[in-house]
């Protein structure tokens, strides 16, 4: 079990910030046209079918269709670029007949910026998307040509054009190299920028400030109810142990303590054992009332910080786990305890439930934004469900406006990340 501390992202993670971003943006360029013209093509067709009757079968299917792409790549904007794009779609009656269900999906504004978003995702966002794996690869082209290839190219005495610089011999091919040496540096730097870029564009025509406010105010209202209910649980829960374990021993052990005061004349063996039986009884007593204590608020957290809290944490569990902390400051007491308790959460399902025998604890703090990622190598299959315990994460996390994201394929490996607004003090 090892726990690491670096310093901070060097050239190694920005150059595979830079990799992962052109991969996703080609990606993503690859689905979005397809993606963008099938819907497209497909809501028009439904949508003009309405007159005779067949669309009003076919257009809830295929509107459902056009949101579920949508909310797609909500979340893929929201755990790729860290944008957030709130759906805001009215609800309809679960019991609706396709009448209904046609004509109140049309009278929805989201429904009307899906469908204006496709020729947008289909044109400026295929290029966005498309951008930053140009950048990356377009410059080994110019390599290419620069080692003599520009020989093939130019084999009938004509140009070649690499960008904007003619290749005609060998001096010219190694200005094309220097002008893919020019596009990879800005590939470095800005890949990652441009990705945020088509998100940012996406949210532009997908999310409205009504929309946002709406989901806004959805949220809190969850999240507050979420709070008073997780805060009743919580206080039924102390309560509990404390009348089932360190009360019942405390009840117990005064009961020998009268019996002692009996016993010290007529049976003073008798009155020897009762109070060892007393002193064992005050120290389970004392073991219980710890416990609960650091079920409320462990002391290493109030005392060292969410770091160190994690690293002890850690050590408590039976398989290797690594910890990296990049925590400049501490956040406030109540974010603390919340991450807290994500964390222990999610690393006992990984143990107890996700058969894993290595975890990856990572912390970090950014753009005001306390990032934390746990990732093992269990069997997979982790869910965000009722009733579960990643449920009960999200919850937690709800009410600081919190979001949690799992991946977690079967066969793993499963990555939980959790994201929490906060400033470090």
């Amino acid at each position: 079990m090892t726990n690491d501390t670096k310093s901070g992202p060097g050239a190694g993670s920005r150059a595979r910030g830079m990799g992962v971003a052109a991969v996703r943006g080609l990606a993503l360029a690859l689905v979005s046209l397809p993606g963008s013209v099938l819907c497209l093509v497909l809501s028009l067709v439904s949508v003009a079918l309405i007159p005779i009757g067949v669309g009003i079968v076919t257009t809830p299917w295929v509107l459902t269709g056009v949101r579920a792409f949508a909310d797609w790549r909500r979340v893929l904007a929201a755990e790729w670029g860290g944008v957030r794009i709130p759906p805001a779609y009215r609800p309809l009656p679960k019991d609706a007949n396709p009448w209904t269900r046609t004509f109140g999906m049309l009278g929805d504004p989201a429904t009307w910026r899906d469908l204006l978003w496709l020729p947008v995702d289909m044109t400026a966002g295929f290029f966005t998307a498309l951008l930053p794996a140009v950048l990356l690869f377009y410059p080994l082209e110019g390599f290419v040509i620069a080692a003599g290839l520009w020989r093939v190219f130019t084999d009938a005495g004509g140009t070649y054009w690499y960008g904007f610089v003619p290749v005609t011999d060998q001096t010219s091919a190694f200005g094309a190299a220097a002008l893919g040496v020019g596009l990879l540096l800005l590939a470095h730097f800005y890949t990652p920028s441009l990705l945020r870029a088509h998100f940012r564009l996406t949210r532009v025509v997908l999310g409205t400030d009504q929309g946002e406010l709406a989901e806004r105010v959805r949220v809190l209202t969850e999240t507050r109810r979420d709070a008073v209910d997780t805060s009743a649980a919580e206080l039924r829960r102390i309560e509990r142990d404390l009348h089932d374990g360190a009360q019942a021993r405390l009840v117990a052990m005064g009961m020998d303590l009268g019996t002692i005061e009996t016993l010290l004349d007529k049976d003073p063996e008798k009155a020897r054992q009762l109070v060892a039986q007393a002193r064992r009884s005050s120290a389970d007593a004392l073991s219980e009332l710890r416990d609960l204590v650091r079920g409320i608020h462990p002391p290493v957290l109030a005392e060292r910080g969410l770091g160190d809290a994690v690293r002890a944490l850690a050590l408590r569990l039976p398989v290797t786990t690594e910890v990296n902390v990049e925590l400049p400051g501490r956040a406030e007491a109540p974010v603390e305890s919340a991450a807290y308790f994500a964390i222990s959460e999610v690393l006992t399902n990984a143990v107890k439930h996700g058969g894993a025998d290595r975890i990856w604890i990572d912390l970090h703090h950014s753009d005001d934004m306390l990032r934390i990622s746990v990732t093992d190598n269990g069997k997979g299959g982790a869910v965000i469900g009722a009733g579960s315990g990643l449920a009960g994460v999200e919850r937690r996390l709800g009410t600081f406006d919190g979001v949690l994201a799992v991946s977690s394929p079967a066969g793993g490996p499963t990555m939980v990340t959790m994201e929490i607004p906060c400033a470090l003090s």
